[in-house]
């Protein structure tokens, strides 16, 4: 598979996915995500010691802690 091979299914999955036009169906479109529980974060002091999480390493701010954790 060549570059010119690679952008030729690049182009046609695009417009296959933009503008479906062949067909009864409307375009795909992406589902708007206004907020999600997995994107809130606490507010916690900060921390200059170890971890919350893993105790045995030092605090790096991550914001796994913050988070529900993915």
């Amino acid at each position: 598979m060549n570059e010119d091979h690679v952008r030729q299914i690049v182009r046609a999955a695009i417009a296959r996915h933009a503008t479906d036009r062949r067909s009864d169906r409307p375009a795909a479109r992406p589902i708007p995500m206004l907020a999600h529980a997995s994107h809130f974060r606490y507010s916690l002091p900060p921390s200059g010691g170890p971890c919350l999480i893993e105790p045995a390493v030092k605090c790096n701010h991550c914001g796994y802690c913050e988070s529900h954790g993915y």
